[in-house]
């Protein structure tokens, strides 16, 4: 049986000054948590209330994306600023650096054991760390783009489940669309085969040089775990209160995909966000700007979002 043991530092990082009178300070912590004999790093924001308060547990995207949902070629901190949002409105959160990520690289030292079994695993194991602290009232699970997912499958262990720019169609059908979407008949022949293979549960035995930073063999496994959920059958399984977001201004993921969640759990609460893109900020110009503010840390998050968010958890 798993182990799992919390370290929480002792030194606060320090208080975070209220930007007017309504408005709650703050505090960050470190916090591991160790599973065997691996640790995931993640950050505790907690507000400074006398009385118990939810907790929001925030799964990042895909790829390198840490726990404030940046990667080391791009810097937005859209995720750190969620959880700031939250804070000062009395909501604490959790963040963390998936395992292979960030302070958590370790965890995954070997890319070809890693599976997606891996994050929906350390997923629970941290919502049952969270409803273990006194101090809070409730754990809402919060999933971020791929994190969405990960999130509906151990949402059953939380309160509420929040899905922000969540796929609505398994992972190949978005691989093989994006594909198509390059209007490339040669890329699309040369990829569909092994996308369908590791569909079926099968390794692709040749694989072009140019595709293995899509297809190389030590990510294979990770795939084939991948492809095996779909997001329409995740959700459905949900019986706690769901709330899907998704902006309008989104280059990844569309407002068809939250429209398919939403309509595959008849219970969820959908909202489309006006100008809002995938990293949460706030677009009114042109697609390049739009790309520009996924490298753009001072720009803030859509307000109509976080305040839906603060309404959804405090009901």
């Amino acid at each position: 049986m798993k182990k799992i043991f919390a370290l929480a530092a002792l030194l606060f990082l320090g208080f975070v000054n209220a930007q007017n009178k309504n408005e709650i300070t703050f505090k960050e912590s470190p916090l591991i948590l160790k599973i065997n004999i691996d640790q995931l790093f993640g950050t505790l924001t907690t507000p400074d209330l006398k009385t118990k308060y939810p907790v929001a547990l925030i799964i990042s995207g895909s790829g390198p994306t840490d726990r404030n949902g940046n990667n080391p070629m791009m810097k937005n901190n859209s995720l750190k600023m969620l959880a700031e949002a939250l804070a000062k409105n009395g909501i604490a959160s959790l963040r963390y650096d998936k395992r292979g990520i960030g302070e958590s690289k370790a965890a995954a030292a070997n890319e070809q054991t890693l599976v997606f079994e891996n994050y929906t695993e350390d997923a629970k194991s941290w919502i049952n760390l969270l409803k273990q602290d006194k101090r809070f009232s409730e754990v809402i699970v919060i999933g971020h783009s791929e994190g969405s997912l990960i999130g509906m499958i151990a949402g059953a262990k939380a309160n509420k489940f929040i899905s922000i720019a969540g796929p609505g169609e398994s992972a190949d059908k978005l691989i093989k669309a994006q594909i198509a979407s390059k209007s490339n008949k040669q890329i699309e022949e040369m990829t569909f085969p092994i996308i369908d293979s590791l569909k079926s549960g099968h390794y692709a035995q040749k694989v072009d040089p140019m595709l293995n930073s899509l297809f190389r063999p030590s990510i294979q496994p990770y795939l084939i775990s991948w492809f095996k959920y779909d997001p329409q059958t995740e959700i459905k399984k949900l019986t706690v209160p769901i709330l899907i977001l998704q902006g309008n201004k989104d280059l990844q993921v569309t407002v068809k995909d939250a429209e398919l969640l939403s309509q595959a759990n008849k219970n969820a609460e959908l909202l489309i966000v006006d100008n809002m893109n995938h990293v949460m900020k706030t677009i009114t110009v042109d697609n390049q700007a739009n790309m520009e503010s996924y490298n753009n840390e001072s720009l803030p998050l859509s307000e109509i979002m976080t305040n839906k968010i603060i309404s959804f958890i405090k009901k």
